[in-house]
């Protein structure tokens, strides 16, 4: 199982170890506004497209897939990033951070789960106890830039008041339990301003606005070609 390197940050200081995430789970379909994802799905079900297996629905790839790189590299031009809190289970406790989940757009209109393995899933290096910011979770702050040239433009923002809790998704992933060690959850994202698109480079943070600090993370993307 791949470990990873991490900044544990506290309200009283910090330290640094490597931990061994054994399983990945991305949550997907996680609006507080049940209504308003309801009505998305049936928008995509009209145009053809399967709606999800359950609301929320919980995809698994490769705990490999996870990595703090500077770059990645994929397939074609057809991939790009998006930002969520990530949600990481180590020591008997339970630490948020940031991630970017880069995926294969072309491949995911018709076929998530596949398109979702197809790419890596850049992590920053730090995390926070979870019990610190709970009792302001929903005034986190998500975003991101896409970078082309020398254009670095926002791409996504907003509170992580518009997904679930934590509480809620690790409660219906488990049917009530506890994330299990070694375990990172995505927690799902936010609209892009202007539209889901590529970039040759994504950047994007967490930011906590009563306890001043950010997590952050950038990576290139290299595009590989494509030839049948």
């Amino acid at each position: 199982m791949p470990e990873l390197s991490f900044r544990f940050t506290t309200a009283t200081g910090s330290s640094e170890r490597r931990i061994a995430i054994r399983n990945v789970v991305l949550c997907g379909w996680t609006g507080r506004d049940r209504a308003a994802v309801q009505r998305h799905v049936d928008e995509l079900a009209g145009l053809g497209i399967k709606p999800p297996a359950t609301v929320p629905v919980f995809y698994r790839v490769a705990a490999s897939r996870l990595t703090q790189a500077d770059e990645i590299e994929v397939s074609g031009e057809e991939s790009s990033g998006e930002v969520e809190f990530i949600l990481i289970q180590t020591g008997g406790a339970l630490w948020v951070g940031t991630a970017s989940d880069h995926t294969d757009r072309k491949v995911e209109s018709y076929g998530i789960t596949v398109a979702k393995q197809m790419c890596d899933k850049p992590v920053a290096g730090e995390l926070w106890p979870y019990a610190e910011v709970q009792p302001h979770w929903d005034r986190l702050v998500l975003r991101s830039w896409a970078v082309t040239g020398q254009d670095r433009e926002l791409y996504q923002e907003g509170e992580v008041a518009a997904m679930l809790s934590p509480e809620s998704l690790i409660g219906q992933y488990t049917a009530g339990g506890a994330l299990p060690e070694g375990t990172a959850m995505f927690g799902g994202t936010l609209p892009a301003k202007g539209g889901i698109r590529p970039a040759h480079r994504f950047e994007f943070a967490m930011e906590d606005p009563v306890l001043r600090r950010s997590i952050g993370h950038g990576y290139d993307v290299r595009s590989l070609p494509v030839l049948g």
